[in-house]
């Protein structure tokens, strides 16, 4: 497969996450079960679609991972990352527009829930709490995909189902704590859409940390499963 076509896969499929999750955070005020059911259905829906032409990383963290793993090359890891970030910027957008043309408020609070929330993060500890739990839920779910997508791991067509009920369990933890991002691009671009929609740049004032954090777990994730999954050389 060319990495044209992989890299439209990922800008489709982050599209579709941030639209889709998102828009379902923004439309239930952040409901934890109902935010939490969106990303990861999506996440199952693209990883049996997309994840035919591209792996569905769909997310800088996970290709990351896949690169400190040997899985994809460093213009591959480029190549994805410049992907997700246009694809989960333009689904950011087309939500926060719709939003904003219905003349429908997203319920709750409306900067952070509409943006599936990455935005603010810091409601129960500070920065430091923010980064210790992005960090930790990035690397639980890294670390899940790299294992259920090893050839020797024997999931096979089941993958798809483990990792979007991993995403599920990681919101379901995360969305009290941060808000749950795990993925710089559909931050980035929630983001950049709470300042263009409603003149909010407290988003892009935190993005640092939801872009740093996600990145070291999943580097964490990479370490980990180089050193539980290597064998020994004879």
């Amino acid at each position: 497969m060319s990495l044209m076509k992989k890299s439209l896969a990922e800008c489709l499929g982050t599209f579709v996450l941030v639209f889709a999750a998102c828009g379902v955070a923004g439309a239930t005020g952040g409901d934890l079960v109902a935010t939490s059911l969106a990303f990861g259905l999506v996440i199952v829906a693209m990883a049996y679609s997309v994840g035919r032409v591209s792996g569905c990383h769909i997310n800088p963290a996970v290709s990351l991972g896949c690169l400190m793993t040997g899985r994809m090359s460093g213009a591959e890891f480029c190549a994805y990352v410049v992907s997700q970030i246009i694809g989960g910027s333009a689904g950011a957008l087309l939500v926060f527009g719709l939003f904003k043309m219905s003349g429908v408020m997203p319920k709750g609070d409306a900067c952070n829930y509409a943006v599936g929330f990455a935005a603010n993060g810091l409601t129960t500890g500070g920065v430091i709490a923010a980064m210790i739990a992005e960090t930790v839920l990035t690397c639980i779910f890294v670390y899940a995909i790299l294992n259920v997508t090893d050839e020797k791991a024997g999931t096979g067509k089941l993958a798809g189902i483990v990792i979007g009920l991993t995403l599920t369990l990681v919101h379901l933890l995360g969305i009290n704590l941060t808000g749950t991002s795990v993925n710089p691009a559909r931050s980035l671009g929630t983001a950049i859409s709470a300042a263009v929609f409603n003149g909010s740049t407290e988003a892009l004032n935190q993005i640092w940390i939801f872009i740093e954090a996600p990145l070291v777990g999943a580097a964490l994730a990479a370490v980990l499963y180089k050193l539980l999954n290597g064998e020994k050389k004879k």
